[in-house]
């Protein structure tokens, strides 16, 4: 993880609350902030790429190790 990385760990929360806390993370980011989530809930895979794609957002990088799901997200710059 890079220092100018915001980090929301919102492993242990069950769908919708990874991306709620990924939104409000990303509102109150400055544009072009990069957001990585942390996240153990399958469902995560498929409501954070659709969530970035409503928002404008972008998904930078997706991976999973031992079980967290792990997510960068861009917040659009303007």
């Amino acid at each position: 993880m890079s220092s100018d990385e915001i980090l929301v760990d919102a492993r242990g929360h069950r769908c919708p609350v990874p991306t709620l806390k990924l939104r409000r993370a990303l509102e109150a980011a400055a544009p072009g902030a990069r957001v990585r989530l942390l996240a153990d809930d399958p469902l995560a895979r498929i409501d954070v790429p659709h969530f970035a794609a409503q928002s404008g957002a972008e998904v930078l990088e997706r991976g999973e190790a031992d079980g967290t799901l792990t997510f960068l997200v861009a917040r659009p710059a303007v």
